[in-house]
């Protein structure tokens, strides 16, 4: 038998009217009570924003709620960015605007309709007086006072981010939502802008704090900020008032929870979690939210436990997916000082794909003429010769000499299979049909400057003179039938040295002595390395010079110096592996002086003519880590000591660590080194398709894209990609020139029916 449940909700907003209305719906029986501090008619903040696929949610779950709104709000199908003057729009976007008083009118009648009790101006945080109540939904906002009494039980997270912002309206009519940026001698600001009613739109102002303190809006009333802002945003307003409603300067709370219930009481909207504004989900994550919750009580009245864990289990994954976008898209804003340098077309284009979510070609699916202008003034700031249309992937770029055919890079990637340091048939085929494949650049996996700088019995070398003609042998057949570019990555593998390779189960028994900054082993399973005395460094440092030149003999194109991951090198870089008190360690200067070093006498070794890289750990995963500054600093150190490339990679420097991982994870990380240190960069990092590549290269991110793992089953990535893309290349190899009436159609092919599918799964338009 059904039980018939008494529920309390905590909190009027759309989040817990919405579920009201939807387990009244389907439990009439029911009793719900909403309590609500503030009168009916009261509203903090203006609009609210719904996609298509929201709005189609709604109308699945609720006709007469979704009518009920669709009969009130502002739709769009444009997103504008404008910027000092220019403005570029994208259309296909379709959202809409509500004014969130209405929308707690519109929700108000429904539950009044369902037979939901309303009770406004009364405070619910004592739930003493809820003690017969088989459930409490607390959905009492940001603040949460249900969520404070229990904050070690839900496990409350709240970190304020650093952006300042506030919430305005203003009469100003808009056909679209508009991002108005204005870079201003005091920094860049932003008007996050949109239409919810007629005569209404929303501007929320967000600025750097450090643009917010010398604009001294920490001196200024509500009444004073309001007038600053129309100074600042004149033209933008076009003479029409902003409007303010509580209007004062805010820092965003991004507010997580381990546990979503205890006992009887469950957390529902922004006291579960919030998303940042720039992505306008929290009104959306609320109501979503709401579905489940609902769906889960319904669904087991009898177990509310059980209930309970459904809803989590069925939302969290995606709550958690939509906060990581918010917050990727908070942390391109918080930023915008740094790209708000990149050409305006370039700069749009970051805005459009700042949360990873969206990408060139969904965006070119939407509105081809937006995507045109983004892929025309890259390909002008190239000078590639190349069509305005040719994909930014198969641009052509320009290291010292060296000329790359694409941007497309593999990675280092340890093969494990060299017998006393030598290369063999295993490795000549593994780079030489990669090079066939049409990459733009192959980078060795790392390769040991000495036997003792090998990780594992099976790693490469280039310290004697069979190894150095053995690489020759695989160069020779890459320059001479391929017109990919091959550098070789030069390391030591310090401390994680004189181990087992990666399938093996067994761990090798005749270690040599392993060297670090420090002696701090790199886990349990390792022994402790030697603290490196001078005498060390001066050896050395004599071997990765001796390597240079064994690579320039090898007829290498390029090296690549290995500072990352917590090798060698890398150990003197980051405070966690390197804690000595002499001259190496401490500040950041000390501890680059040794890398530095190393670097700088490899430079002097190696033909002007011919780049060098270094590839750096941009951040150690793990609390009191290498820092952002530190990395600007060692990038910047780099670059002065002659590097011409920064290959950017994160973490493997501690055991411990703790890495936030999805796709292209890594690259904002590259970009902050890219444009802050105005160095090109490479970018790497959970990078699957040609998509994603062309994205990264067209937002100003890296410069050349490497790709490890899609390259490994797939030698020919580039050859489908360039099918797939319809660009004819001039570097297929006379042998296999036949292959391509084949490929090109077949790929034609699948692009056609993958767009096809893209624009079907498209959300219906719910335009009026």
């Amino acid at each position: 038998m059904t039980k018939n449940l008494k529920i309390t909700v905590v909190g009027g907003g759309p989040g817990g009217l919405y579920f009201s209305i939807l387990t009244k719906k389907a439990m009439p029986h029911w009793q719900i009570d909403v309590y609500e501090r503030n009168k009916p008619d009261d509203s903090f903040g203006f609009g609210v924003v719904f996609s298509d696929e929201t709005l189609g949610e709604f109308l699945k779950r609720d006709m007469q709620s979704y009518e009920l709104i669709r009969s009130k709000f502002a739709y769009w199908d444009d997103i504008i960015i404008a910027r000092d003057g220019q403005e570029v729009s994208s259309a296909g976007n379709g959202f809409c605007g509500c004014s969130r008083k209405t929308l707690l009118q519109l929700l108000h009648q429904r539950c009044q309709k369902e037979g939901v009790h309303l009770h406004f101006e009364t405070n619910a945080d004592d739930l003493s007086q809820f003690k017969d109540s088989d459930v409490i939904v607390a959905c009492d906002g940001i603040g949460s006072a249900i969520r404070g009494q229990f904050e070690a039980d839900f496990g409350t997270k709240i970190q304020l981010k650093k952006n300042k912002f506030v919430w305005m309206g203003s009469t100003k009519p808009l056909d679209a939502f508009t991002y108005f940026f204005k870079d201003t001698p005091n920094g860049a600001f932003v008007a996050h802008t949109y239409q919810y009613e007629a005569g209404r739109s929303t501007w929320i102002f967000e600025c750097a704090p450090e643009t917010w303190e010398k604009f001294e809006f920490d001196t200024y009333d509500e009444e004073n900020t309001t007038q600053k802002l129309q100074e600042i945003f004149k033209t933008e307003l076009d003479g029409h008032p902003l409007i303010t409603n509580k209007s004062h300067w805010r820092q965003f709370p991004h507010v997580t929870n381990t546990n979503w219930y205890k006992d009887n009481i469950v957390l529902l909207g922004d006291a579960k979690a919030t998303a940042h504004y720039s992505i306008g989900s929290g009104t959306k994550l609320a109501m979503e939210s709401a579905i489940a919750l609902s769906d889960a009580i319904v669904a087991n009245p009898n177990d509310i436990e059980t209930a309970f864990g459904v809803y989590e289990k069925t939302r969290r994954n995606t709550v958690e997916m939509i906060q990581y976008a918010a917050n990727v898209s908070l942390d391109w804003f918080e930023n915008m000082d740094r790209h708000i340098q990149h050409p305006f077309y370039q700069f749009a284009f970051g805005c459009m794909t700042r949360s990873k979510k969206v990408t060139y070609e969904n965006l070119r699916i939407r509105d081809k003429s937006f995507t045109d202008k983004i892929l025309q003034e890259f390909n002008n700031s190239c000078h590639s010769g190349l069509d305005s249309e040719s994909p930014a992937a198969f641009t052509k770029f320009k290291l010292r000499e060296l000329e790359l055919q694409n941007r497309i890079v593999m990675s280092p990637m340890g093969q494990y299979s060299a017998n006393d340091g030598l290369v063999n048939d295993w490795h000549f085929q593994h780079y030489t049909s990669r090079a066939v494949g049409g990459l733009g650049l192959i980078l060795t996996e790392m390769t040991a400057v000495s036997n003792t700088g090998r990780i594992t019995l099976g790693c490469t070398g280039i310290y004697s003179k069979n190894q150095i003609d053995a690489w020759k042998a695989i160069n020779t057949f890459i320059h001479k039938n391929t017109k990919t570019k091959i550098g070789i990555q030069l390391g030591h593998s310090g401390r994680k040295g004189a181990t087992k390779k990666p399938w093996e189960t067994e761990d090798i028994k005749d270690k040599w002595e392993l060297l670090s900054a420090s002696p701090i082993p790199f886990n349990e399973n390792f022994p402790t390395p030697k603290e490196m005395t001078l005498e060390d460094m001066d050896l050395i440092t004599s071997q990765f010079v001796q390597a240079t030149k064994n690579a320039n003999e090898a007829d290498f194109d390029m090296i690549e110096l290995q500072a990352h991951h917590g090798f060698l090198l890398a150990s003197f870089l980051s405070p966690l592996t390197n804690i000595r008190t002499d001259e190496f360690g401490g500040s950041i200067t000390n501890r680059l002086k040794f890398p530095l070093r190393v670097f700088t006498e490899m430079r002097n070794a190696f033909p002007k003519e011919k780049p060098m890289s270094v590839r750096i750990s941009a951040t150690d995963w793990a609390e009191n880590g290498i820092s952002e500054e530190d990395v600007l600093i060692i990038a910047t150190a780099f670059k002065d000591a002659g590097a011409d490339i920064i290959n950017v990679s994160t973490g493997n420097t501690v055991a411990y660590q703790k890495p936030q991982t999805g796709r292209m994870w890594q690259t904002p990380f590259s970009d902050t080194v890219r444009n802050t240190v105005h160095i090109p960069t490479i970018t790497t990092g959970y990078i699957q398709d040609i998509d994603q590549i062309n994205t990264l290269l067209l937002n100003g991110r890296a410069d050349l894209v490497a790709l490890g793992r899609p390259l490994l089953l797939d030698p020919y990535f580039v050859r489908n990609a360039q099918a797939y893309e319809e660009f004819q290349t001039k570097d297929i190899p006379n042998p296999y020139k036949m292959g391509i009436s084949h490929l090109y159609p077949l790929k034609a092919s699948e692009r056609k029916q993958v767009e096809g599918m893209k624009k079907a799964l498209k959300p219906k338009s719910n335009k009026k």
